[in-house]
């Protein structure tokens, strides 16, 4: 354990990881796009899932900000990053994300294109096809480009279509655009995102330090391992870089002073539950199996400050209905309520 980590507290810990996860200790952002920020990078496999964490964090924000952010202001952008795992990250971090992380994803997935038989020049002739296919009639939804493949004898029942999409998502050639019918639709990276909103240009070391910090900023007080098991990237390297940017020390953004239980509904698979090597001090050991109950599945939680008191889910018929842990004291209680009328609303504005 670091001595950051062993000079406080469990519960000081943990007020602060919810206070720079902006979902505790009274800490809100205004703006769906200053909530990515914030915390850099939002787990966003289920994409209904990532408007509600970013609802969680903000300050009445509503579905239809949510959507602006991506679509209209392009402040924010759905790709595959951290661990190889669908994250919604602020536009002008993508390009250096995908220079550091996107080679060594793809070379992870060598094996699966050697199952699916897709060879080196395949895969070339497949990045051809999707970058002419996206400029003359994009945006596109899977299904659509999934249609264009076929020309290339891709048997589109399978799991190839998807695979070559995110082949040339990874090496920088499309992203995640607006939705479609319901759909993501997939767009031209360079069309969506002009090079003016890059980043500047990094080497690998420097990058992975600025990936290092951007995470101690989001996740702090946090561990080398915990970097490590977030980013996916070797324990080496995180170990490195880890010790450049903890040197002087530094425990994440901090926030404003708590004024009683702060309650939030994170969403099934909620970064904040992803984002630690360690999940013992955001959900009680004898509850685990009730968060995380097998089969890859992370259920949505009731959280005070950080601290998962019961999980929750929704149904059209019986709206939000909450699985508490232990009775929940009349404070809480009141939290949730106000929370469950919040999550209703952005949904029934989202359909």
């Amino acid at each position: 354990m670091t001595a950051q980590r062993s000079a406080a507290t469990d519960a000081e810990v943990r007020l602060l990881r919810a206070r720079a996860q902006a979902i505790g200790g009274g800490v809100r952002e205004a703006t769906a796009g200053a909530v990515v920020r914030r915390v850099f990078a939002v787990q966003s496999q289920d994409a209904t899932a990532a408007m509600l964490g970013i609802r969680a964090r903000g300050r009445g924000i509503t579905a239809r900000a949510v959507r602006a952010a991506y679509e209209d202001e392009r402040s924010v952008v759905r790709g595959w990053f951290m661990r190889g795992t669908l994250h919604t990250v602020p536009a002008g971090d993508v390009r250096w994300l995908l220079r550091l992380l996107g080679p060594r994803l793809l070379a992870g997935t060598a094996h699966r294109y050697r199952e699916l038989g897709l060879d080196e020049r395949l895969r070339a002739r497949s990045d051809r096809l999707l970058r002419d296919t996206l400029a003359a009639h994009g945006p596109l939804d899977l299904a659509r480009l999934t249609e264009h493949l076929g020309a290339l004898g891709i048997a589109t029942d399978g799991q190839a279509p998807f695979h070559l999409v995110r082949h040339a998502a990874l090496g920088g050639l499309l992203c995640h655009g607006p939705w479609r019918d319901g759909e993501p639709a997939f767009v031209l990276l360079d069309d969506w995102l002009p090079r003016q909103t890059d980043g500047p240009e990094r080497d690998t070391e420097g990058a992975v330090a600025e990936l290092a910090r951007r995470y101690l900023r989001a996740y702090g007080p946090a561990e080398a391992a915990d970097f490590a098991a977030w980013s996916g990237l070797p324990v080496t390297w995180a170990r490195r870089a880890w010790s450049s940017v903890t040197a002087g020390g530094g425990t994440g953004q901090g926030g404003e002073a708590p004024g009683g239980a702060d309650v939030r509904l994170l969403p099934a698979y909620d970064n904040y539950l992803t984002g630690y090597g360690d999940r013992g001090l955001a959900v009680p050991a004898a509850h685990e199996r009730r968060v995380w109950p097998g089969g890859g599945v992370i259920r949505a939680t009731v959280v005070v400050d950080g601290l998962a008191v019961g999980t929750w889910s929704r149904s059209a018929r019986t709206g939000v209905g909450v699985d508490a842990f232990e009775e929940l004291p009349a404070a809480v209680r009141e939290g949730v309520g106000a929370e469950a009328d919040a999550v209703t609303r952005f949904l029934r504005e989202a359909a």
